[in-house]
């Protein structure tokens, strides 16, 4: 088994569990600023049969329903706006409601996302962080997590809790982001096992969950 390394956070030395080969049975993604095409132009690449997807677009309401409808245009994964109780489902992606926080909980044995007002965190409502460390709970190291470009620095201790339990971490690179803020924080953390231009990531998706 590979060992575990230590990664840098700050002034710290973090010891990461080795990432996992376990078969990957959700993908979250979370973006803001720039984030809308990003998130559409690896949704266009992606085709069943995928895990689950669910994503966090730093996004006003009613724009979020539209933002869901012009995805599931344009991919051949089907694409909505998450509702909150239903249960997720494969090659299918879930975009949290705009002005809503979106996570994942446990009801009745089933994975299903909730979605709440809540106070805003990192000052936005969806935030990225409420997502990865629901993901991170629930789903450990089946997980794969992708940040996206944005403004400050939601997602990046969300993404930081999902590598530690050894779920696979991509961040998008400055040099194809809008905004290098979220990824940037979150590389900087330590979050992000792998970072590349927006043209690799859905590629790296592909690999990474079929090719555990």
């Amino acid at each position: 088994m590979e060992k575990a390394k230590k990664e840098p956070m700050g002034f710290f030395s973090v010891v990461m569990p080795p990432v996992s080969t376990a078969e990957k049975k959700l993908i979250a993604i979370g973006a803001s600023t720039g984030g809308t095409e990003a998130i559409a132009t690896i949704l266009k690449e992606l085709s069943p049969p995928l895990p689950p997807i669910v994503i966090v677009q730093h996004i006003p309401p009613v724009f979020s329903n539209h933002f869901a409808h012009r995805l599931n245009a344009i991919s051949k994964l089907t694409v909505k706006e998450a509702e909150d109780g239903e249960a997720i489902k494969p090659s299918t992606a879930y975009v949290a409601p705009g002005g809503r926080h979106m996570k994942l909980e446990r009801r009745a044995g089933r994975i299903v996302v909730a979605c709440m007002q809540g106070d805003p965190v990192n000052w936005v409502r969806p935030s990225a962080d409420v997502l990865f460390f629901s993901v991170a709970e629930l789903i450990g190291d089946a997980a794969l997590g992708v940040i996206l470009t944005g403004m400050g620095a939601d997602g990046a201790k969300g993404l930081f809790a999902m590598r530690h339990t050894g779920a696979m971490t991509f961040g998008q690179d400055e040099a194809s982001c809008v905004v290098y803020g979220m990824p940037r924080a979150a590389f900087e953390l330590g979050a992000v096992e792998r970072q590349m231009p927006l043209a690799a990531m859905a590629g790296a998706i592909k690999q990474a969950v079929r090719g555990c």
